[in-house]
């Protein structure tokens, strides 16, 4: 028993490492970039959150289906990562309907029988009656402590999602001010046919967007004197009332162009601006069906 353990424990310490090691390695990659600028650490946090809690949640249901099944004969690695894979509300679900019960060894021939039978299907021999004898396994929930931490690690998860969903809802730490120098989060949705940035050209088509949203992309200023933005922009649906603004952010500057009737592609000076990055959004109100081309040149 002593030897099972400890064969067992560099897979209980190895999983939870590697889980943390990607984490960490996630949390690392967006601090050093602009991954969360613009929005409070809390919404990362609780995310990050959520998705650990999901998992433990997963891996100590899987855990519980495997000495189940180990219990009742089946194959438990198989059931553990079905499990595992479907979620628990699943997974487990199909378990249930599925399971084998739990069966007893026949004392002539080995074969693994019904506790309830009074004959070996295998080799015929007279079964006494278990139950009356008083020697009946006794049926009860076995591995608690998966089952308690499964549901506790459960309730932290939606814990954790409903502080994401009502964070992000109501907008708290979340920045939405298409002037500011930080990264502008959308709270709506955009149906686009592409959107690429390729050799310093920004190619934009979406169908439809929320009203306000806002589609951003950072170029560079190398000579601010000498370059000019240049953008080519086509509305073909513009209800009424609705617009599409280009705004050009740095620091605090900014600058926005009424870019929903060119007649002609636009062409602006960017002297007022310093060698570096350079914010290029476009605010959307209503216009459909838009294709746009923007660079610096």
């Amino acid at each position: 028993m002593n030897h099972t353990k400890k064969n067992k424990l560099p897979l209980y310490i190895g999983i939870p490492v590697i889980l943390l090691l990607i984490f960490l390695r996630f949390g690392l990659y967006f601090l050093k970039s602009d991954g969360f600028s613009g929005l409070s650490m809390l919404l990362p946090i609780l995310l990050l959150c959520f998705i650990l809690f999901a998992l433990c949640t997963c891996g100590f249901f899987a855990a519980w289906v495997y000495q189940d099944c180990k219990k009742r004969g089946d194959d438990p690695v198989l059931w553990a990562i079905v499990v595992f894979i479907a979620t628990p509300f699943i997974g487990l679900l199909i378990y249930f309907l599925r399971r084998s019960e739990i069966k007893a060894t026949c004392p002539a021939c080995g074969h693994r029988i019904s506790l309830k039978a009074k004959y070996c299907e295998e080799c015929g021999t007279h079964i006494e009656n278990k139950e009356n004898n008083g020697v009946m396994v006794k049926q009860e929930t076995h591995h608690l402590k998966f089952i308690v931490a499964g549901i506790i690690s459960m309730v932290l998860m939606l814990v954790c999602l409903t502080g994401f969903i009502v964070s992000a809802a109501t907008g708290n730490g979340v920045n939405t001010d298409v002037t500011s120098n930080g990264r502008v989060w959308n709270l709506g949705t955009i149906s686009m046919n592409y959107d690429t940035y390729l050799n310093g050209v920004w190619k934009l088509d979406f169908r439809s967007a929320s009203d306000g949203f806002v589609k951003e992309q950072n170029m560079m200023v190398d000579d601010a004197e000498t370059q000019m933005l240049h953008a080519d922009i086509s509305c073909e649906t513009v209800p009424d009332g609705a617009s599409l603004t280009l705004w050009l952010v740095q620091g605090d500057v900014s600058k926005s162009f009424d870019v929903t009737n060119l007649s002609d592609p636009l062409e602006y000076s960017l002297s007022e601006f310093e060698n570096g990055k350079i914010h290029v959004r476009l605010q959307i109100n209503g216009v459909e069906d838009t294709i746009s081309e923007i660079y610096v040149k």
